[in-house]
Formats: structure tokens, sequence, C-alpha cells
């Protein structure tokens, strides 16, 4: 009987070696394996420097917009400040000129109405002639005349209270009206006793000397009976 078939009895084990050690070196190598050339780290190196470029030149770009950004920025805080403080400021300056107006309105009419008074007691001064007196009438007349001086004196030393420039001192601001009677009397309060006398002798002697004289005439005519 013939024996089992074999076939790895007829390869060559040394031919097949060889075939495939000049298969080995007749293929070519893998890109994956090979070595750069000098082109191509150049071209990676230029490749390299441009997209360092492009990234410089966006980074000026941000910077750039950063600026502008920053400076809207404070642009607008600036409007914003500025537009509360000028809105502040006006109000508070129309509340003062409105205020300031009222006064001055009233020391208008104040004075509109002193500026008559006074008018009227000048003429009334000059009204009197002392030269068409006579003999008869010039206890009257001068009793009369008197009497029209004390009354424009009363009238010159009030307006003098009320306005200062009449006695040659500066105006002063116009002050807030009191809101109550204690507001009124304060002024009064901060003045001398000398100051307080003098005040009242000049509102009080007038009406003194008036009396005076009319009790003179009286007695005159009393003794000529």
């Amino acid at each position: 009987m013939a024996s089992d078939y074999d076939a790895t009895e007829f390869i060559d084990g040394d031919l097949q070696a060889h075939k495939s050690q000049s298969a080995a070196l007749a293929s070519p190598t893998l890109p994956s394996q090979r070595a750069p050339t000098r082109e191509e780290v150049d071209s990676k190196v230029v490749d390299a420097q441009q997209r360092l470029a492009e990234l410089k030149r966006a980074q000026e770009d941000l910077e750039r917009q950063r600026a502008a950004l920053e400076e809207t920025r404070r642009r607008q805080s600036e409007f914003e400040t500025g537009r509360q403080e000028m809105v502040q400021n006006l109000t508070r300056a129309l509340g003062l000129l409105e205020e300031g107006e009222l006064a001055a309105r009233c020391d208008a009419e104040q004075m509109g109405k002193a500026l008559g008074e006074l008018r009227d007691a000048l003429n009334k001064v000059q009204a009197v002639h002392e030269e068409m007196w006579t003999k008869d009438n010039f206890a009257v007349e001068l009793t009369r005349g008197l009497t029209t001086l004390e009354n424009a004196r009363m009238e010159w030393n009030a307006a003098r209270l009320k306005f200062p420039l009449l006695s040659g001192t500066a105006q002063p601001e116009h002050p807030k009206a009191p809101k109550n009677a204690a507001g009124a009397i304060l002024p009064l309060q901060t003045q001398s006793f000398g100051q307080l006398c003098r005040m009242g002798l000049a509102l009080t002697w007038p009406l003194a000397t008036v009396a005076l004289l009319a009790l003179g005439f009286l007695i005159a005519l009393l003794w000529r009976r």
C-alpha cells in the first residue's frame, strides 16, 4: 500500500526564503515611515510662518476692536454721568431762580409801595411854605409843618429798615420767608441792646414829638385865653 501524500515534501524551503527576501527588497517604503525631505520641511516652515502672520493680523484686528469698544464704553459712561449731573444742576438752578424771581417780585412790590409813600411824603414836605405863615397862624402852621416833617421822617425810617441800600449798606440776598412768628422774631434776637434801643427810638420818638407839640399848642391856646 502507498503511504499518505505530504505536499510539503516537494517545497524547497531555501527557495521560498530567498523569494521572500527579494520581494521585501523590491517593495517601496510606505510614506508614513519615510523621512521628510528638505523641500517638505521648507514648505512646512513657510506654512507655519504664514499661519503665524495670519494669527498676528487677527490679533491686531481684535486689539483694535477691543480699543474701539473700550472707547465706546468710556463715552457712554461719560454721557450717562454728564447727563445725570446736568439734570441735577439744571433742576436745582431752575428751583433757585424761580424762588429768587418770586422774592424779587415781592421786593419789587414792596419797593413800589415804598416809592409811592416816599413821593407822597416829599410832596407834603415841599408843600409847606413857611414864608406864607402869618403872625396869627404861625403856631398852627408850625405845628402842622412839624407834624408833616415827623410823618415824612417816619416814612424815611421805615423805608431804611426795609431797604438797607438807603443806609448805604449792600443789599443782602433775599432771605427765605419765616414759616412762623418765631422765625420772624429771630433776627431781632441777634441785635444788641443798643441797636434795639435805637430802633425803638427811631420808631417812637416821632410820635412822642408830635404829642409834645400838640400838648404845647394846647397850652399856648389855653394861655391866650
